[in-house]
């Protein structure tokens, strides 16, 4: 399917615009963090889960708007848990102060109190759960280094199969997609739970195969063009994969959309991240990767023909490479 029809759109000229708007959003994410904070799930902050089982069928949006009358502006998240025809329902509640056996029991009988004075039938506390804040400090943690080490294997794999500069523009796009995602969550104070992880983790791989995509058509395109500059070749191949980057990110845009608008509350953060993820994914992949590239390795035609696969002789065909001539030619001219 063709949606562009010879494109060529000059994407590196607008380069540095689109790296002076990114900084402008990571630096306003880091100064609403500082000044707001960045909310946290009870994953991570710590909290109370209490598990009800009603005697008939009750809406999540009942038990959330009875509870809300108790915890205020706390986050509480409530939805529907295990077999519908079970009738249950989990309501989770962020910890506030220290923990203790008192904290954790109090959480439940508020939640009980709450539930009896929305007047929701009979129900019973059929279990309880307890999120350490020190659980969630484990979690960052080792999410932290999770990253890390995935950069740092994306940065490997990417040296060996393509290019040291192509792997350092694939990581600091990668960087850039995970900077700006959560200064949106920041902007909009959506929590950070394990399902906006989720979502944050399968953008960076969505950008990272966007970047590569276009690394290898560019990797092609330096064999063919080699009195080309390195800007030239770079443009030319993104124009080349631009009909395959609006399909992939105009469809997984509408699933993410699909799902912020129907998923509920329950999957919105997921949704939002999604969504703010695949445009910074494939905005980065055009525009950040390119300029550490050209930056990397400068735009003149000696650089981009030195680095192509093979050398500047390999793909010169045979009529107008240099040959030797032999002995007996060099003689049968003398005589």
């Amino acid at each position: 399917m063709h949606i562009f029809t010879n494109p060529n759109y000059d994407f590196l000229r607008w380069r540095w615009h689109a790296v002076a708007l990114s900084w402008i959003v990571i630096l306003a994410g880091l100064g609403v963090i500082l000044t707001k904070g960045l909310p946290r799930g009870i994953e991570f902050a710590g909290g109370t889960a209490v598990i009800t089982k009603f005697d008939h069928d009750v809406s999540v949006q009942q038990v959330r708007a009875a509870l809300e009358k108790t915890f205020g502006g706390q986050n509480v998240v409530i939805q529907s848990y295990g077999d519908p025809s079970q009738h249950q329902v989990l309501s989770r509640v962020p910890q506030s102060g220290a923990e203790t056996e008192d904290s954790i029991s109090q959480t439940k009988d508020a939640v009980t109190n709450a539930l009896k004075a929305a007047n929701l039938g009979d129900f019973t506390i059929v279990g309880t759960e307890i999120v350490s804040p020190t659980v969630g400090e484990e979690l960052t943690s080792k999410g932290t280094w999770a990253t890390v080490l995935s950069l740092i294997a994306i940065l490997a794999y990417i040296s060996f199969r393509y290019q040291l500069s192509f792997a350092v523009g694939a990581v600091v796009a990668t960087l850039h997609d995970l900077l700006v995602t959560i200064a949106f969550l920041a902007f909009f104070q959506y929590d950070l739970s394990l399902n906006v992880i989720a979502a944050i983790l399968t953008v960076t791989g969505y950008s990272t195969n966007d970047t590569i995509v276009i690394f290898d058509r560019v990797r092609e395109n330096l064999r063919s063009m080699r009195r080309d500059s390195l800007g030239e070749v770079i443009n030319h191949s993104i124009n080349q994969t631009l009909g395959r980057t609006v399909l992939t990110a105009g469809t997984a845009l509408l699933s993410a959309i699909s799902l912020f608008v129907f998923g509920g509350e329950v999957l919105r953060g997921f949704a939002f991240t999604m969504m703010v993820g695949i445009i910074t994914g494939t905005y980065s992949s055009v525009f950040v990767a390119a300029a550490i590239v050209t930056v990397w390795r400068g735009k003149g035609p000696t650089k981009a023909a030195a680095h192509a696969p093979g050398g500047p002789l390999a793909a010169a065909p045979a009529a107008q490479q240099p040959t030797r001539k032999s002995k007996p030619q060099r003689k049968a001219r003398a005589s």
